[in-house]
């Protein structure tokens, strides 16, 4: 059994972010389909920006995203900071904000989760 937390960090602007996001949903998605692994799908700040792109069914990566998106949150902090609050909360994804409006990355480590950054 392994615990891991996928933290997708690269925002929309270039395609090395591009491939950096679906380098994450993949591996996140592995995890996932692995019978007795545990994933956590955070979006971390510019990451953010992802969440309403990806809520789009014509999204290119809509599908794989769906495939993981149960296990997905975002920074409560940054979803404010890179204005897409609303967006979050209308695609009902939860928010994480233990450490100073931030997620607690090493509350996760405490649990046995490897973290994983893109």
């Amino acid at each position: 059994m392994t615990n891991a937390a996928v933290v997708i960090l690269a925002g929309t602007e270039s395609h090395a972010d591009t491939g950096r996001l679906v380098n994450g949903l993949e591996t996140a998605r592995e995890f996932a389909e692995t019978d007795g692994d545990d994933v956590e799908l955070i979006f971390d700040g510019a990451g953010t920006q992802w969440i309403p792109e990806l809520e789009d069914e014509g999204s290119d990566y809509h599908d794989l995203y769906d495939a993981v998106r149960e296990d997905a949150a975002a920074c409560d902090f940054c979803t404010g900071a890179f204005g897409v609050r609303d967006a979050v909360d209308d695609a009902t994804v939860s928010t994480l904000g233990e450490h100073d409006g931030h997620p607690s990355l090493r509350s996760l480590v405490d649990d046995g989760y490897e973290v994983l950054t893109f």
